[in-house]
């Protein structure tokens, strides 16, 4: 615009610049009439000068033209300048939004990527929980089938011995059914010399004939303790009444021998009882044989004639072979005082990676009391079967490192009966097993995993240690007896404790028996005993 303004006022001043000159030119000529030589002079520089002047002219008109349009082209520059700016900061500022968005996508990408890590992370965790899981159930499938091989060689044994009780049972049954053969025999000639006698004894008028020589000898024969004779009563012959009497007792004897030998015929052919009744059994049988045997001592009263009834009394019977005669002592543990216990010295030797503990136990208690407690001097329950007179009664604990425990189901054992328990335990899957009888009354895992017991600890039985060595209470105190007690440094196989509990000799590599007991307190007792039948 400026130059715009400039190129007009220049035009201005040429034109007046060239009417002054054309003025003072007339002025001249008209001062001056020269001649018409320097007139044409005159005008012809004049015309010279005007075609320069309107050469200048147009060369300056193009030169404003060419300003002109390099304004133009700068002013439309500057346009294009703001519109490229504006278009750049829209661009800018939508990479701004663009940049903001792709952040935020991209942090929203990272929690996903988290999140995803994450369950990946719980995915693996849950893939090798299921993996131990299933290496966890084969492993205890492989053991179920070694406990199930183990229980069918136990079952074959036992049908085995079964089979030779029952072959026994039919050898003496028919020693058996001969001894009555001859009874019923001999009873039946008795009876008839009976009814000759009595026959004999009618025909008299008075019934006091005597007897001849042959019958005294059947009389006294058939005599019976003057306790047993019955009194003479409403004038019958007395003789009579007491062969009435003793006819009475044959037919008494021969329905009672029947009747044995009947039951004693049953029992032999059942098979298949628990193993817990093998002795009972045998017990009744031998309680049986003094009677079984009585008919043969009559037969043998009737051989000799002069021998007196008092003087027929069998002999008691011999000392029972046992059954069960690996307990070699027994502990009796007669109430619940705190200085009742056992103590072992010195303790374990070496650190337990692997612990099996078996006894004979009998309580008339209504609970199971601490059976065993092992204390070192940082901490009084490494090793503890802790029980009380305090609810539930009907369980122990089985403490190892406290506070970590198990409870273990003992309500069957505290009927003052008999019963063998054992309990196992290995750090190595932290896995333990309960029997009761050669039955799993309890098992489980993760239990310590990895411990070790450690040693050079007190080793107590009966109490449990709220301090290394003491702090006993009387409601923590075992009542009754332990039998055959044995700890071992490994896991006893299902096998090795069914043939604890049926008799069998001790598995290798007990650390501790009852002989290893190096002092007893209080009143309680040691019994040595090989066999369990023989402790009471």
């Amino acid at each position: 615009m400026c130059a715009a303004l400039g190129m007009l006022g220049t035009r201005k001043m040429l034109s007046v610049f060239m009417i002054l000159a054309a003025v003072c030119l007339q002025g001249t000529l008209v001062q001056q009439p020269g001649t018409a030589e320097r007139r044409k002079l005159f005008f012809e520089r004049f015309r010279r000068l005007e075609e320069q002047f309107r050469r200048f002219q147009e060369v300056t008109l193009m030169r404003l033209q060419e300003i002109a349009g390099n304004y133009n082209v700068s002013y439309n520059i500057d346009a294009k300048f703001e519109q490229l700016l504006s278009k750049h900061q829209g661009l800018e500022s939508a990479a701004n939004e663009s940049h903001a968005a792709t952040q935020e996508e991209l942090s929203h990408l990272k929690a996903l990527v988290k999140k995803l890590q994450n369950k990946g992370k719980k995915q693996d965790s849950k893939l090798e929980a299921l993996e131990e899981a299933l290496r966890e159930r084969d492993r205890e499938k492989a053991a179920e089938r070694q406990q199930e091989r183990a229980l069918l060689a136990n079952l074959t044994q036992e049908v085995e011995s079964h089979r030779e009780d029952t072959q026994a049972v039919h050898a003496g049954q028919q020693i058996l059914q001969k001894a009555l053969e001859s009874l019923q025999d001999a009873l039946k000639s008795q009876g008839s010399k009976l009814d000759e006698l009595e026959q004999q004894l009618k025909n008299p008028v008075h019934n006091e004939v005597l007897l001849p020589n042959p019958l005294t000898a059947a009389q006294l024969l058939n005599r019976v303790p003057q306790e047993q004779e019955p009194e003479a009563a409403g004038g019958q012959n007395p003789t009579v009444k007491k062969l009435h009497g003793k006819h009475r007792q044959r037919k008494k004897l021969l329905q009672a021998s029947t009747r044995l030998a009947a039951q004693s015929q049953g029992r032999g052919l059942q098979s298949g009882s628990p193993p817990g009744q093998e002795a009972p059994q045998q017990q009744e049988a031998e309680a049986e044989q003094p009677h079984l045997q009585e008919p043969q001592g009559l037969r043998q009263q009737q051989a000799v004639v002069d021998k007196a009834p008092e003087e027929q009394s069998q002999s008691e019977a011999p000392q029972k072979p046992g059954t069960i005669c690996n307990v070699d002592s027994m502990l009796f543990f007669p109430n619940a005082s705190t200085e009742n216990f056992a103590t072992f010295a010195p303790g374990f030797q070496a650190g337990l990676l692997e612990l099996s503990l078996c006894s004979w136990v009998s309580t008339s208690a209504n609970y199971l009391g601490t059976i065993l407690s092992y204390a070192t001097e940082d901490n009084d329950n490494k090793l503890v079967l802790h029980g009380r007179d305090a609810a539930p009664r009907n369980s122990i604990h089985f403490v190892i490192g406290d506070p970590a425990f198990r409870e273990l189901p003992v309500g069957r054992i505290l009927d003052g009966k008999w019963h063998h328990i054992c309990v196992i335990w290995s750090s190595i899957q932290g896995r333990y097993w309960f029997y009761v009888d050669r039955r799993l009354a309890s098992m489980g895992s993760k239990f310590q995993k990895g411990y070790e017991i450690p040693p050079k600890g007190s080793l107590v039985l009966g109490q449990e240690q709220d301090t290394m060595g003491g702090g006993f209470e009387p409601s923590e105190s075992f009542v009754g007896y332990l039998a055959g007690l044995a700890i071992w440094d490994r896991a006893l196989s299902p096998g090795e404790v069914s043939g604890i509990a049926i008799g069998r000799g001790l598995p290798r590599g007990t650390i501790f028996t009852l002989a290893n007991i190096s002092a007893l307190h209080g009143a309680l007792q040691k019994v040595n005993c090989t066999c369990l039948e023989h402790c009471l």
